[in-house]
């Protein structure tokens, strides 16, 4: 069944209580609570969860404005409704004061009293989402759609649209940054469910002790700290696609509880006896390689089975350079309309130094790389001299090969002068690495890291 939301309406009028019950009657998901004790009232407030206290505030024994204050020191997430039959501007600024949301006079109308508590709990709802979208951490990686024209992007695309029609839990594997959780949202956008909210969730940046309360939400005083009732990730998804990032990171407790989860799609919050009916997509992803972690004891393999209903592994991209240009042009164009700036030209020369660099961070470093590169462009053309010396460094050292251009060149002449002068230096100095560091002008550990690159042995020359 859905999350229910629960009303405590207190009067020490039971004809009241009646209009109340019954204007409230028929709400979706809504459960009434009425009493005309308003000491068990109090009592109740302090032990039970509500969302909603609908009290008149002149009662005996216990007022409503003490009423109001004890649940709001129990649950200060509790909306409340106070109820008048003296309608003064003093009585309703001492209602709103208490922290009351409204306040309603009598003689009670039915319609008004229930558009008013809709109101308050569809507010109540938002609240409670905005707070758990502020608690949620999302990598600022996201791109509008997948870009490339190697033949993986189009087998990718190409499963996406056939994944996409069903409800088939799907497992997406790759290095850190080729772009998983872009597959993810392209699975969602082509899916029925592309009305409905897409959840991205990074179990490697939950602290393990907050894990389950996270997806699966808590009760008030279900632990130390628990001083309201909280959605779980798994409950605002519902509905939607949920996306399990670095699931590899789960505790093995949490992967247990995953999988029952998944089973029987119901979820239990966290100090609660009621299931809540779970209607989600699950997608996860990992750079882990999840085989090896089961075999080492740190993945439950009846939850690997479980989510690796379809696998869709994403490759790096020192494996597809010829998507370099097309993501460059991209990234030139999105960070260009950001900034409100023409797109510069890309020398054929950075693109050639770019296709040549490794791309450790995959496409997320090439973002960034692109970035920094208009940043650093003093024209209308990105050249090279607007590259970090990390990435002409390293491009340089992938070799080169004849007819690549000017820097394909210029390291390959570079390689012979080095292996030359290495060479001519220890047989000046019969092999002994210390002297010819020392004539060098170089530390004797960078000496022997030149002489180890180009496969020179110091004893072949004593």
């Amino acid at each position: 069944m859905a999350s229910t939301r629960r009303i405590l309406i207190v009067d020490d009028e039971e004809l009241m209580l009646e209009v109340c019950r019954d204007s409230l009657y028929g709400l979706p998901d809504v459960e009434i609570v009425c009493l005309a004790d308003s000491r068990h009232a109090a009592r109740r407030v302090e032990s039970e969860h509500f969302d909603l206290l609908i009290a008149d505030i002149c009662m005996p024994v216990v007022s409503g404005v003490e009423l109001l204050a004890r649940a709001r020191a129990a649950d200060e997430a509790i909306r409340a409704l106070m109820i008048t039959a003296f309608p003064t501007l003093e009585t309703a600024v001492e209602a709103l004061k208490l922290g009351a949301d409204d306040y309603i006079t009598k003689p009670l109308l039915p319609d008004d009293l229930r558009a008013t508590v809709v109101r308050i709990l569809d507010e109540k709802k938002l609240k409670e989402e905005n707070r758990l979208l502020g608690r949620h951490v999302e990598r600022p990686f996201v791109l509008e759609e997948l870009v490339g024209s190697s033949a993986a992007i189009k087998n990718i695309c190409s499963t996406i649209q056939r994944l996409a029609k069903s409800s088939t839990d799907v497992l997406v594997t790759g290095d850190t940054g080729t772009g998983k959780e872009l597959v993810a949202r392209a699975i969602h956008r082509n899916s029925s469910r592309k009305d409905k909210r897409f959840v991205p969730i990074d179990c490697g940046a939950i602290p393990e002790t907050l894990v389950e309360s996270e997806l699966f939400g808590h009760e008030r005083g279900a632990f130390t700290g628990a001083t309201t009732r909280s959605l779980g990730l798994l409950e605002y998804a519902n509905g939607g696609t949920v996306l399990l990032d670095e699931v590899g990171e789960l505790p093995l407790v949490i992967q247990a509880k995953l999988l029952r989860v998944l089973q029987e799609r119901k979820i239990r919050r966290l100090g609660s006896k009621e299931e809540i009916e779970l209607d989600i997509r699950l997608i996860t992803a990992t750079n882990r390689n999840l085989e090896q972690e089961v075999r080492a004891g740190r993945f439950r393999s009846d939850l690997y089975y479980r989510i690796n209903v379809a696998e869709i592994v994403v490759p790096p991209l020192r494996k597809r350079p010829e998507d370099i240009p097309l993501l460059v042009a991209h990234f030139a164009e999105q960070f260009s309309a950001e900034s409100a700036t023409p797109t510069p030209s890309i020398d054929d020369g950075v693109l050639e130094i770019l296709c040549r660099y490794r791309w450790p961070g995959n496409v997320r470093e090439l973002q960034n790389q692109v970035k920094r590169m208009l940043s650093m462009a003093s024209g209308s053309v990105v050249t090279a001299d607007d590259l970090p010396d990390k990435i002409l460094e390293r491009a340089s050292n992938e070799g080169s090969a004849p007819g690549r251009g000017f820097f394909a060149k210029r390291d390959s002449h570079l390689a012979n002068f080095e292996i030359d002068y290495l060479t001519e230096l220890l047989e000046r100095h019969g092999g002994d690495v210390t002297k010819c560091a020392q004539e060098a002008h170089i530390p004797r550990g960078s000496f022997y890291r030149f002489i180890k690159k180009h496969h020179l042995d110091p004893a072949s020359f004593r």
